[in-house]
């Protein structure tokens, strides 16, 4: 059963994300995405549903996502595909603001739920509410952020990208491109991910590294500082940016300051799958979110249920990195076409 709290009034761009979505609403959706022949599938999923709707399991999924930002939406439709087949009851809701969501968090352990699934965008803010959940008897795994954290707040287990990894592998496929200065784009200053995917590209690049941060839940601001930079200094030959909805914001500014750069960024949507097909992107690292979502609640389940953590509670269970070039897109973009990936 999906259960998401009814919309609260927006204290500022870090609202949190409610929406109040029925246990019905959710099985129509899951058939409405689902190809032919798909029915009976569906009609399994509402069974279970409906079997543990009365005293289900209770998950609360607690992320740093912005509204409206569409790679955790991926992440949400992991979580509730996971909760629709183990007849789990989800709650999702999320806030940008590390002080925000540490209370979203200790609202969750208020409520009594059964394990909560929370990002660590911030880790020294979830410290104090992950003890406390854990005080309460309430299991906590991990997800999308703070890989290096999760383990020392006694997380059961992660599910994510190793960013530094993810940022290496870049810098080395930037290398392959004969690229000379790169510009690292990071649209939230003070993520542990955004930073150690920059400081990964740092390691291994033979290039120039610059970080530009800007202000990622303003996108005219965004295009503004981006266009500026790149008008200042010809010599960048390549923009990176840590979303999909910014690298195509980057595609636009590099247009606008009549700039040389190529653009290649991490995360994938749609959109971008199109924006590599066409070439306007070089390539995407795609780190799975609509999995981290789906495994985040699914392992709380398999805890409940049978006793088991993943990676043994000592080493996280990876989603990426993996590449989406021109030469390989087609094989996933009928998923992010579907909304999955």
């Amino acid at each position: 059963m999906i259960t998401t709290p009814p919309p609260q009034a927006s204290s500022g761009s870090g609202a949190s994300v409610r929406l109040a979505v029925a246990a019905s609403a959710a099985l129509l959706l899951l058939v409405g995405c689902s190809g032919p022949g798909s029915a009976s599938g569906s009609g399994s999923a509402a069974a279970r549903l409906g079997s543990g709707a009365k005293g289900a399991m209770k998950v609360a999924l607690v992320t740093h996502g912005g509204e409206g930002d569409a790679f955790w939406e991926l992440v949400r439709k992991g979580a509730e595909a996971a909760a629709v087949k183990d007849g789990v009851e989800l709650t999702y809701v999320s806030d940008s603001d590390p002080a925000r969501q540490a209370q979203l968090v200790r609202d969750a352990i208020g409520e009594r739920v059964d394990g909560i699934a929370v990002t660590l965008a911030k880790p020294n803010a979830m410290k104090a509410p992950v003890a406390e959940a854990r005080a309460a008897g309430i299991p906590v795994v991990g997800l999308n952020s703070g890989i290096d954290a999760w383990k020392s707040q006694g997380l059961l287990e992660y599910f994510g990208q190793d960013e530094s990894v993810a940022g290496a592998a870049v810098g080395d496929r930037l290398d392959a491109l004969k690229a000379k200065h790169a510009l690292c784009v990071i649209h939230e200053r003070g993520n542990v991910a955004l930073e150690a995917r920059c400081a990964g590209v740092k390691k291994t690049f033979g290039g120039e590294t610059e970080n530009l941060y800007v202000e990622g839940t303003d996108a005219k601001a965004v295009d503004a500082v981006l266009t500026a930079r790149l008008r200042q200094d010809p010599g960048i030959d390549e923009v990176v940016t840590m979303g999909a909805q910014f690298a195509l914001d980057a595609v636009d500014s590099v247009k606008a300051a009549g700039s040389r750069a190529r653009v290649a960024t991490f995360d994938l949507s749609k959109d971008l799958a199109r924006a590599v097909q066409d070439g306007s992107v070089q390539f995407a690292v795609d780190q799975q979110p609509y999995l981290q979502g789906y495994l985040a609640v699914d392992s709380l389940w398999l805890y409940r249920t049978n006793g088991n953590v993943s990676g043994g509670g000592v080493a996280p269970m990876l989603t990426g990195p993996a590449f989406v070039t021109r030469s390989n897109v087609a094989a996933v973009a009928k998923f992010a076409a579907a909304g999955t990936r």
